[in-house]
């Protein structure tokens, strides 16, 4: 009869019991694991987060981290996960300094045909180079730390980098 223990050459199999604990582990498993939704999120109250995260394939992932307290800036930022590496831009900019400018929508054109051009001959060099003046206070630098885009995205690329916490 089906749900009842079978033997199995000594050892007791239930049926059921085996179909609940797989549930059970995939739920379990489900919810450890990080959504993209979840990376938009304010990390310092009601003024500064991140938003936009995205997969571009090949390990690389980008977001936009912005602020907006007595002044407004967005950062953009794209991540090789494996390595950490990044690069960030400014790309937009009000009543933080004296400058003000808004250069967005032409950082992400170039970005995105920086990434789709040829994957394989990618580096943030070249990127910066592109980026050089549309992007601002342009920074490459190594990260110790999961960043969470490259949680939801590539779980497995964490190496020795401290886990994303949330």
């Amino acid at each position: 009869m089906p749900g009842r223990s079978k033997d199995r050459g000594g050892a007791r199999f239930c049926p059921r019991l085996y179909l609940a604990a797989a549930a059970l582990l995939t739920t379990c498993t489900a919810a450890l694991a990080v959504v993209p939704t979840a990376c938009d999120r304010t990390t310092h109250v009601s003024h500064g987060g991140e938003t936009g995260h995205r997969d571009f394939g090949g390990g690389r992932v980008g977001y936009a981290e912005w602020w907006s307290q007595e002044g407004v800036y967005t950062d953009l930022v794209i991540m090789t996960c494996h390595s950490g590496e990044f690069l960030r831009t400014r790309v937009r900019e009000e009543r933080v300094s004296e400058r003000s400018f808004d250069r967005t929508e032409k950082a992400i054109a170039l970005i995105a045909r920086e990434l789709r051009a040829a994957p394989e001959l990618f580096s943030f060099r070249r990127l910066a180079s592109v980026l050089d003046g549309t992007g601002r206070d342009i920074e490459i630098a190594v990260a110790d730390a999961e960043t969470c885009a490259c949680a939801a995205f590539y779980p497995d690329a964490r190496g020795t980098k401290t886990p994303y916490a949330g």
